[in-house]
């Protein structure tokens, strides 16, 4: 009697050897490649309330503009005047023409601001402006 092998029936199994080096490269590609932005919000202030809201989908594009309730005005980590607002955006706006101006004001801040920073905005051609706000229950 003749010993015969028997091909095809063992299934071949998948190597997992390299498969912690995949993880890990994979990891660091991802903590490298994300970027999170954190500002120190210097002036206090709540936001109004909206029945219908939108996100903003691409968060890299936006640039936050806060309004406390004192009236100061802060643009990404810094107390700013209104009047250097124009050269503020004007310089974003060249760095980033999709660039989009969100708007953190205070709800009991007086509407005359708001119009003072949409004149500035307008000046320095930045007109993708966004009101943010809190979802109303």
């Amino acid at each position: 009697m003749k010993f015969q092998k028997k091909f095809g029936q063992m299934k071949p199994r998948v190597p997992t050897s390299s498969l912690p080096d995949i993880i890990f490269m994979m990891l660091l590609f991802f903590m490298v490649t994300t970027t999170i932005k954190v500002f120190d919000v210097k002036v206090r202030y709540i936001l109004p309330e909206a029945k219908a809201i939108e996100k903003i989908e691409n968060k890299r594009l936006v640039s936050y503009i806060w309004v406390g309730r004192d009236g100061r005005i802060q643009v990404d980590d810094n107390i700013v005047q209104l009047d250097d607002l124009i050269d503020i955006m004007y310089r974003k706006r060249q760095e980033n023409p999709n660039v989009i101006v969100s708007l953190r004001i205070d709800r009991d801040s007086k509407m005359g601001i708001v119009i003072d920073i949409q004149q500035r905005l307008r000046k320095a051609d930045a007109l993708r402006i966004n009101y943010s706000t809190l979802q109303k229950l």
